[in-house]
Order: C-alpha cells, then sequence, then structure tokens
C-alpha cells in the first residue's frame, strides 16, 4: 500500500511482534505487561489504564520510538499516541508529568518530521502540535521538557523544537510532501500554534506569511471551506504581530480577504476576515486601502444579514465607527476617489471647486490614471443619471486641468462614448456631455470661454 494514503484505522489493525521485541531487550518485560493490556483493547478500558498509569505508557512510547526503527512498528505508536490524544487531548498533560522530568518528550517526533513517510510526519506533526499547545506554563524557573532555565542539559529546548516545526509547516507549504493534505495539515497546525507570540516571530523569520497569501480565495467545498477558514485565522493571528503587519502590508492580503467576504455565507469565515480587518484598520495605510476596495459599503451590506455570532457583530459595529473615522480624516482628494470607486457620485462642493482641480490634478495620474478609466466605466454602464451627468462634468475638468488632458483621454477612446450621451434623455445628461466633448475637440485654450 501506499503509505502516502494509510489512514490510523487500517495501520491500528496490525498485530506488532512485541514478544519478539522483548526478546531482542528492545523493550522489558514491564514495557511487555503494559502493551498486552493496552493494545487491541477498546477505549473503554483504555482510559482507566491511562488515569492510573498514564505517564508509564507516555515514557513506554517514547522509549519504543527511540529504539524501535522499524517503519511499521513507528507508524502504529504514532497511531496509538494520535489515537489517545484524540479520544481525550487533556490526555496530553501526561507528557508533563513530574516523574518524566527527564525524559526529551519531543525529539523523538522532532525527528520523524524529517525522516518518516507522509503517515509519520503528519501524525508527528498533530502530536507535536498539542503536546506545545497543552504545555504547562513557567513555574520556579523550570521550562517543559524537563529543563532547567539555567539548565546545560542536551534535552531539546522548547525554542528548538518551536524553530524545527515551523521550519518543516513552511517547507510543506511551499514544497507539499502529500498533494493533497499538506497544505490543509501545516495550516490546520499554524492556526493553533499561531497563538504563540514566538512562533509568529519564527513564522515571519522564516518568510512563511508569504505562503498563506495565494490560499486566502472564495471556497465551496466544505474541505476547501475549512483551509480558507483556518488560513484566515492564521491571518488574524499574525495581525497583532507588528512585523508580521509590516510584511502583509506589501502584499494583496487585503484585495483576498475582500473577495472572501464579499462571497462567503460561512459565519465563521466572515467573523475571522472581519475581526482581521478591525486588527489591521489601525496600522500603516490599511485604512485608505479598505476605503478603496469599497468596504465601508461592503460593511453595511454585512450588518444587514442575520448573523448569530455576537464576537462578529460586535466586530462589524467597530469596524464601521474606524471606518467612518479614517473616512473623515481623508483628504479632499480621498474622499473624491473613493466616491468615484464606489459609484456614489454626485454634486457635492469639490466637482465644481476650482482649487480642488487646480490642487489634485496630478492625483489624478495615480495607478495608470485610475479614476478616469473608473468614470468612463460608469459612463459606459451606470443607470443613475447624476452619476452620469457628474462623471462627465469631472472628465471635462480632467480636460481643461491637465497639461496633456487631451491626449490622456483620447487614449481612453472618451469621445464616442461620452458622444453616445449627447442624445440622453437627462437634460442634466446632455448638457455636460456636449461640454466634455467640446473641450475634448477644443482643448483647455478654450476650455475658460466654454465654462463662461
Amino acid at each position: 500500500m501506499d503509505r502516502a494514503e494509510l489512514t490510523t484505522d487500517q495501520v491500528l489493525k496490525r498485530d506488532i511482534p512485541w514478544e519478539s521485541y522483548m526478546s531482542t531487550k528492545l523493550i522489558s518485560s514491564t514495557d511487555l505487561q503494559l502493551l498486552r493490556r493496552y493494545d487491541h483493547k477498546p477505549e473503554a478500558q483504555r482510559g482507566p489504564l491511562l488515569e492510573e498509569d498514564g505517564p508509564s505508557y507516555v515514557q513506554l512510547f517514547l522509549n519504543i520510538l527511540r529504539s524501535i526503527s522499524k517503519e511499521e512498528t513507528v507508524e502504529y505508536v504514532l497511531a496509538l499516541i494520535d489515537e489517545m490524544l484524540a479520544a481525550n487531548p487533556k490526555r496530553a498533560a501526561l507528557f508533563y508529568d513530574k516523574s518524566l522530568s527527564g525524559e526529551d518528550i519531543y525529539d523523538p517526533f522532532l525527528r520523524l518530521l524529517w525522516k518518516g513517510n507522509w503517515f509519520v510526519q503528519e501524525k508527528s506533526c498533530k502530536i507535536l502540535t498539542q503536546l506545545i499547545s497543552a504545555r504547562p506554563k513557567l513555574q520556579n524557573g523550570m521550562v517543559p521538557n524537563g529543563e532547567a532555565s539555567n539548565s546545560k542539559s542536551k534535552l531539546t529546548s522548547i525554542h528548538d523544537v518551536l524553530k524545527g516545526l515551523v521550519d518543516w509547516l513552511c517547507s510543506q507549504l511551499r514544497n507539499p510532501t502529500h498533494p493533497n493534505c499538506s497544505i490543509p495539515t501545516a495550516t490546520h497546525c499554524l492556526a493553533t500554534l499561531l497563538k504563540e507570540i514566538y512562533v509568529r516571530t519564527l513564522f515571519v523569520q522564516a518568510d512563511g506569511v508569504k505562503l498563506l497569501i495565494p490560499l486566502i480565495s472564495p471556497a465551496s467545498t466544505q474541505q476547501s471551506i475549512q483551509l480558507l477558514y483556518e488560513t484566515c485565522l492564521c491571518i488574524w493571528l499574525l495581525s497583532f504581530y507588528d512585523a508580521a503587519v509590516d510584511y502583509l502590508s506589501t502584499t494583496r492580503v487585503l484585495p483576498r480577504l475582500v473577495e472572501v467576504v464579499k462571497g462567503s455565507t460561512k459565519e465563521k469565515v466572515v467573523r475571522v476576515v472581519v475581526m482581521s480587518f478591525r486588527n489591521l484598520l489601525a496600522k500603516g495605510a490599511f485604512a485608505a486601502q479598505m476605503i478603496d476596495l469599497g468596504l465601508p459599503h461592503i460593511v453595511q451590506n454585512l450588518k444587514a444579514q442575520a448573523w448569530s455570532d455576537e464576537d462578529l457583530l460586535d466586530a462589524l459595529n467597530q469596524l464601521e465607527v474606524g471606518l467612518k473615522e479614517n473616512l473623515k480624516r481623508l483628504s479632499s482628494f480621498d474622499k473624491y476617489k473613493q466616491q468615484v470607486l464606489l459609484g456614489h457620485l454626485d454634486w457635492s462642493p469639490m466637482h465644481k471647486d476650482p482649487n480642488f482641480w487646480r490642487e489634485n490634478i496630478t492625483n489624478f495620474e495615480e495607478n495608470d490614471f485610475q479614476i478616469l478609466r473608473v468614470l468612463m466605466t460608469v459612463i459606459d454602464t451606470s443607470t443613475d443619471t447624476t452619476a452620469l451627468a457628474v462623471a462627465c462634468y469631472d472628465l471635462s475638468q480632467f480636460l481643461q486641468y491637465h497639461p496633456s488632458g487631451r491626449l490622456v483621454v483620447a487614449d481612453l477612446k472618451a469621445k464616442d462614448r461620452v458622444m453616445k450621451l449627447m442624445n440622453h434623455d437627462n437634460g442634466e445628461v446632455r448638457k455636460n456631455s456636449l461640454l466634455c466633448v467640446q473641450r475634448l475637440f477644443l482643448g483647455a485654450k478654450y476650455a475658460s470661454f466654454l465654462q463662461a
């Protein structure tokens, strides 16, 4: 069988020759007794054994992983540990029992991450993640894994474990060992591990942030929705760490998150994305970018939906307030840009203010004249007569104030598109389309005469 496709149930059906391991002194007679009581027994029988003698079983499993290299046996013991923790995650605390203070509880799993087949790697990663999450807080200068903070012991330090695990997770995101399972497994573990500040530091140092960005895209299947949720959860956890935020500001994370939140009906996905927006709002240029992407309008739409999650509702309210405050601080051009990008054009004072056009005319060159291209889209597609009239007027103002206005607008093939509106039913639309066409033909030299 392809070991990449092994399941835990298949592995646990094996009969491992424990007696032969005892005869070759790889396990002791006491170990054999423990195994006979535990092996192939239902959870109802295993539970009391672990309650009574859990640390002994942990020590036994660790000893087997250290002393026996046969692949079938390693897979079997990893499956036993995984099943033990799956039945009751609190059993991870058994690895930190005082009786195991001299044991290196991490090393066997860390070593197998890089040496085993996919089944071995996946189980080792999962177990390590659970052990790290369950480790006790620092007390009296002692750190978990039997190592005093001032010790020169050779036991694997928690810092080495975390670095090794993060490096492996990043390697799976870059070059997956398993075509279908590597990325979901790595993301699932990161969604747990990134709760730790030190892991966030290691992940940024390993250049891991950029590996998450391509995974942020609208999802449809249950499996892809779970991957999307855990990826967005990672982004939310990273949004608490400034170095990660600095990196995120150089990526397309916001446009991707906006597309996700616009298309997702899964409450947990929307919640974690909105909470990420809330965290990022106060940092760097994220607020202006959110406004450019139309997030204020999206938040209004989201608030109109019937969500049951209180955290989501609170985050939406806070995000709405924060976006409104940022809008107030925006310059006149930022406000104008927001109006155009959202297609909410009306006769606000800035449109007919000569100072606005004189002071901001070069800003229209941003992103290859993005604002002009959006105005042309409004002219081509809008059914709102006010928006059509304002778009034509603004285009005529650009022609008047920009030294290369006619060339730029000609490149956009605006003439024929605007001329179609000269026969519009609405008088305001006809008037402003005529003004625009006249300026396009006659140029800025005669603009003031036409204005009069």
